[in-house]
């Protein structure tokens, strides 16, 4: 996989269809915008597509159909612009090892290790503390207030 490719954390796609939060919503409409739009392309995990869903038809406050959430998972998977990153067995014994190590929830050290094992070594998320603390990840909030340079 490219340097370039990052993942994109469920966080982040929960909010293309959450409005609660209008600042956010707009800036990862605009993101995952890129990839449709073919201007760049992200990764996902099977894990990440598996929140999403949870999420979006039962967490957030107006939850969209079983329908809509479907066919949005179906749409990255057969898009070309998605790169979909499994796991296996032997990356729940490397999740076990980064959550010792880093002492990071078990769910984000099992993202860090298919992330590994895929070569994807950039992650966009609005949980970057966590991500900081596993040295092989680059972590993008697109939530931050970035100076502008002159």
């Amino acid at each position: 996989m490219s340097d370039d490719l990052a993942l994109i954390d469920s966080n982040l796609l929960t909010y293309v269809f959450d409005k609660s939060e209008p600042e956010k919503h707009s800036i990862c409409k605009s993101l995952v915008g890129d990839c449709w739009s073919g201007k760049r392309d992200f990764a996902v995990s099977i894990q990440n597509l598996s929140e999403f869903y949870v999420v979006v038809t039962k967490k957030i406050e107006k939850p969209i159909t079983k329908e809509i959430a479907k066919k949005f998972i179906e749409y990255i998977i057969n898009f070309r612009g998605w790169h979909i990153l499994n796991f296996n067995a032997l990356t729940v014994m490397s999740a076990i090892d980064i959550n010792e190590k880093y002492g990071i929830h078990y769910w984000d050290a099992l993202l860090a290790a298919t992330m590994k094992e895929n070569n994807v070594f950039s992650i966009y998320t609005e949980k970057c503390s966590d991500f900081k603390k596993v040295a092989w990840i680059k972590t993008h909030n697109p939530f931050e207030i970035r100076p502008k340079v002159e």
